[in-house]
């Protein structure tokens, strides 16, 4: 198989990758799930999405939508389409699985998939993370990682349009 094909493999629907998890998950694997917009894919995206990875036998990406960044962040987002940014992120050979979503939160994704540990980064108080009630009720942890200080998409924005 060739390498972009891998790569377009780990880009799945939720009930697609439901499947797989169920199955795996009955063997006694475990998945870190951890979502957002990755518009513009920076070293602290690496760093937290690595240390995310650290954290269960596989990581899933729940990626927002053109449509969702949009309502989240305002008409000029996403840069990169949502294909795009899927691409980047399966190409991670920490990320084994992404799966867009198309609401502003990813709940009923958290809730179809069922995931072992819930990540975000620090500045979510753990009890306010969407999803701790779907993973904790299952027994599942909910970690806040902590994001390199000088590292975002909207500050890389933002030198790009000063310039």
């Amino acid at each position: 198989m060739k390498h972009l094909e891998i790569i377009k493999n780990k880009i799945l629907n939720p009930d697609e990758l439901r499947s797989i998890m169920e199955v795996k998950q009955s063997e006694g694997k475990t998945f870190a799930f951890s979502n957002g917009c990755f518009d513009l894919v920076h070293q602290g995206h690496i760093d937290y999405l690595s240390k995310s990875r650290d954290l269960a036998d596989y990581l899933v990406i729940g990626l927002n939508t053109d449509n969702s960044v949009r309502r989240l962040k305002g008409p000029r987002r996403p840069i990169n389409d949502e294909y795009s940014r899927a691409l980047m992120l399966a190409s991670f050979l920490f990320v084994d699985y992404v799966v867009m979503f198309d609401e502003d939160t990813p709940y009923n994704l958290i809730k179809t998939l069922q995931p072992d540990v819930l990540i975000k980064g620090s500045d979510y108080k753990v009890e306010d993370i969407v999803g701790y009630d779907i993973v904790t009720a299952r027994g599942g942890k909910v970690v806040t990682l902590d994001f390199i200080p000088g590292f975002s998409t909207t500050l890389i924005e933002k030198r790009i349009r000063e310039e």
